[in-house]
């Protein structure tokens, strides 16, 4: 059994890799480098966060972040705003502009990936519906949805 797990692990792992590179080439429609839309994805999907927060998100330093976030400000697609719980921090929210260049992306990356999904049977889909439950019971994801604010 340990070893039929490891096996399955390392084609999951392998098969999310390729899936996401596959739907990564779509990101250049955005006109964002990968970086800026993948900051902007967690600022829509997570709600205001600080700058600490969305490196710590990204795992990147906040020098880093810095720069991530002065673009998107730049670009009208985040915008910075004190924190009502401590004046001293800041927070980095989405604009209307930014969650709707997000929304086009990422849809993008799901026409992509359900065009390679099209010709499957409902008995695969159910299949790969489930083992997608299953993906997201274990590693705790939830269905992701932007944060209207």
């Amino acid at each position: 059994m340990e070893r039929q797990v490891d096996e399955v692990a390392d084609r999951l792992h392998s098969a999310a890799i390729h899936v996401l590179r596959r739907a990564a080439d779509e990101d250049t429609a955005s006109g964002l480098s990968r970086a800026r839309l993948s900051a902007l994805s967690v600022v829509v999907f997570r709600g205001p966060l600080t700058l600490g927060e969305l490196a710590a998100a990204e795992g990147v330093r906040s020098a880093t972040m810095t720069g991530i976030v002065h673009g998107l400000v730049r670009a009208g697609l985040v915008r910075r705003r004190p924190s009502p719980a401590d004046g001293r921090a800041v927070l980095v929210d989405a604009t209307a502009k930014g969650r709707r260049l997000l929304n086009r992306a990422r849809g993008r990356r799901i026409d992509l990936v359900a065009a390679h999904l099209a010709d499957l049977s409902a008995s695969e889909l159910e299949v790969l519906a489930r083992a997608t439950e299953l993906v997201e019971e274990r590693f705790g994801v939830r269905p992701w949805t932007p944060v209207d604010r």
